[in-house]
């Protein structure tokens, strides 16, 4: 991958901490409006069809080869299924714009009016409100034009290659190059590693300790693993473990893949073409003023004929009468409301730019403080995004520091990149504690992570006598190992008693919304041999590290000010209902009632509006089940805000009275919003 420079002025504080070769996810995917975790049917099943399929039925199927097409087969796919863009939504051109800033139904009652005292000759009332509506339409214009200009300064810009293998027509031999991801057609093999923004639906052909973030996606806030294998069956294409998706990114490990779909034919190219040619639905303040508007019509329909025809039969003089009809109409309609809310609105605007908050719509402001129901995402907005350990405990519970200094070595000495796991132990780690390690320990070998084991130990020595094999991994793997266990100072064997009580604690771990890792070490001879897989048994289970997404700082007090003003939140999550408890308790809201996505699907209407006004929480949704939850709210007379940075907020961001995101957010979430946050 090559990519420009990003300004850090124009990108304001990020809130992640990414590897260094790690592109912004966002930077792919500029200006695409929207995703959803629903496929179309036909895309959905070819991707499980291709999940499914061997090595050599996928070489069959997309007419390539082990060693990648010829250059010439290339240029045959790309004339048949195109280059792989994703169809963007157009930058609306000023004339259109300003059409729109002038459009309302106030500024269109106006012009008649005017028009109609120029025909009879009233120049100056023609002259008046022609100047409060170029007045209205101009400060509407050029405020969000401002406004526009600024949000567009922090998509970052980015030029994005592919690292393909392409055989030589000639002698048949297999190249690899940095290609434009514009150039990949499907068949394509291509090699991803840490860093990598994934350029195209793929499916793995072989992978290396292979982690991926799809929290854009879905909202888990965790990296996922892959593996070229399809080990369970599933009916959701993103729950395939062999399967990658345009717009996630590489964490950690290596892999080589196929492109099985490119463009339009990709995930985000199917719901991209969706979300862009939706229409998008009045927002509260314009359905406020069109009430207005329509109001004075009526008014007008009723009273100007009735004086018309008072006047024209008491006085006979019927183009006097109809004269005082029209001042009638005039003197119903407020010529400078216009002006005075679009005034008001800019200067709103203004004060809350100098507070780093961008309102890309003047109509938002007063949406904003009109907002009774405030819906927003969990990762990213109320969490940090970022994985910290927020506990390392003995096997029984008991906070333990010897638990956290064997973690702290097993991380910083395996040669392998460390994932977000690793770095939230080592940064965890008490500083005081790494010189002291360094300078006593020194490492022996290493067992390698590998999905199967789903376990790496390192084996390090202190004493000349013995070596010290530190192992950590997925729970269950750890207990296999295991034959004893340590209660402070002492080795037990391992008993069922013990193991069920193991079970209680790190299952109240679980419930907690942590993911819990064990930790288990063995003592060994000092020997010269090279340590193995086998040497991973009898081990002795210290405790476990349990990791987790805080909650930022500022998200506590500001859920109480809004609770304060009277606006309700509800959390919208596409991640597990576990962790979306732990978050919600931590930052003081009600998590008693939780409404799950898998729920939602036998809902009918009635019933769900029903269900979301006693519900807080709602996890593992869908991006269309924020958008469903959000318009449902919306016709219950709320005025909903909705606030999310990832992609599969999109939905839901636009069908929201305002949609709300921060400087930090994947672009097509920064497009769909109204407002955006510094």
């Amino acid at each position: 991958m090559k990519f420009k420079q990003i300004p850090r002025r124009l990108l304001g504080l990020l809130s992640r901490n990414l590897p260094r070769r790690l592109i912004r996810r966002d930077a792919l995917l500029e200006s695409v409006s929207g995703v959803a975790h629903e496929l179309p049917a036909g895309l959905a099943k070819q991707r499980l069809e291709c999940a499914a399929a061997s090595a050599m039925q996928l070489y069959e199927r997309f007419n390539s080869h082990p060693e990648g097409i010829t250059e010439l087969e290339a240029e045959t796919a790309r004339g048949q299924f195109g280059s792989n863009t994703i169809e963007n939504q157009l930058a609306e051109s000023w004339w259109k714009h300003l059409w729109h800033c002038y459009s309302n139904p106030f500024n269109l009652l106006l012009t008649v009016l005017g028009l109609i005292s120029y025909a009879t000759e009233d120049l100056i009332a023609a002259l008046v409100i022609g100047l409060m509506v170029l007045i209205s339409t101009l400060l509407h214009f050029i405020q969000e034009a401002r406004s526009n200009k600024a949000a567009d300064a922090l998509k970052a810009m980015v030029s994005n290659t592919a690292t393909v293998y392409r055989s030589d027509a000639h002698t048949g031999k297999s190249e690899h190059s940095e290609l434009p991801i514009s150039q990949l057609v499907p068949g394509d093999i291509i090699k991803l590693s840490a860093g990598d923004m994934i350029p195209a639906d793929l499916r793995l052909l072989s992978a290396k300790d292979l982690f991926i973030s799809q929290a854009a996606l879905t909202g888990e806030s965790l990296p996922v693993e892959k593996v070229a294998d399809l080990r369970d069956q599933v009916s959701d294409p993103l729950e395939c473990q062999n399967l990658c998706f345009m717009g996630t990114n590489v964490v950690s490990g290596t892999a080589l893949a196929m492109v099985i779909g490119t463009g339009s034919e990709t995930y985000f190219g199917q719901l991209a073409q969706r979300v862009i040619s939706q229409d998008e639905q009045p927002n509260a303040f314009q359905a406020g003023i069109s009430k207005v508007s329509w109001l004075l019509i009526r008014f007008m329909l009723v009273m100007t004929p009735i004086v018309l025809l008072i006047n024209g039969f008491t006085k006979g003089d019927w183009w006097e009468a109809a004269l005082f009809a029209l001042s009638v109409a005039v003197g119903l309609t407020p010529e400078m409301l216009p002006m005075i809310v679009t005034s008001t609105l800019a200067k709103g605007a203004v004060k809350l730019s100098r507070q780093k908050v961008i309102v890309k719509r003047l109509d938002a402001i007063q949406n904003f403080g009109a907002m009774d129901i405030l819906c927003t995402d969990k990762t990213g907005t109320l969490t940090q995004d970022k994985i910290v350990l927020e506990r390392h405990t003995d096997v029984f519970g008991a906070n333990s520091e010897r638990v956290l200094r064997y973690a702290w070595l097993n991380s910083f000495y395996q040669t392998g990149l460390k994932n977000l796991l690793d770095v939230a132990v080592l940064t965890c780690a008490d500083e005081s504690q790494q010189p002291d390690a360094l300078q006593h320990y020194r490492k022996v070998d290493e067992i390698p992570f590998d999905f199967e084991r789903r376990r790496m130990s390192v084996v390090v020595a202190k004493e000349a006598q013995y070596h010290e094999l530190i192992c950590k991994g997925a729970l269950e793997e750890m207990l296999s190992i295991c034959s004893h266990v340590r209660q402070e100072d002492e080795v037990i064997p391992l008993s069922e008693a013990l193991l069920a009580r193991i079970r209680r604690v790190t299952d109240e771990l679980n419930q907690q919304g942590l993911r819990v890792v064990a930790v288990a070490n063995k003592i060994l001879p000092a020997t010269d041999h090279e340590y193995g897989v086998a040497d991973e048994s009898d081990l002795i289970l210290e405790g476990y590290i349990a990791f987790l997404d805080p909650p930022k700082e500022s998200t506590a007090p500001a859920l109480a000010a809004l609770k304060k003003n009277g606006v309700t939140v509800k959390i919208l999550t596409g991640d597990n209902e576990l962790v979306a408890a732990k978050v919600c308790k931590d930052v003081g809201l009600d998590a008693e009632h939780i409404l799950r996505g898998s729920e939602i699907e036998l809902m009918d209407d009635a019933t769900l509006v029903a269900a979301a006004a006693r519900t807080t929480v709602f996890a593992k949704l869908t991006p269309l089940h924020k958008e469903r939850i959000v318009q449902l709210l919306r016709k219950q007379g709320h005025v909903v805000g909705f606030m999310g940075d990832g992609i599969n907020d999109a939905p839901a961001l636009r069908a929201a009275d305002i949609g709300i995101s921060v400087d930090s957010a994947v672009d097509i979430a920064k497009e769909a919003a109204d407002i955006i946050l510094d």
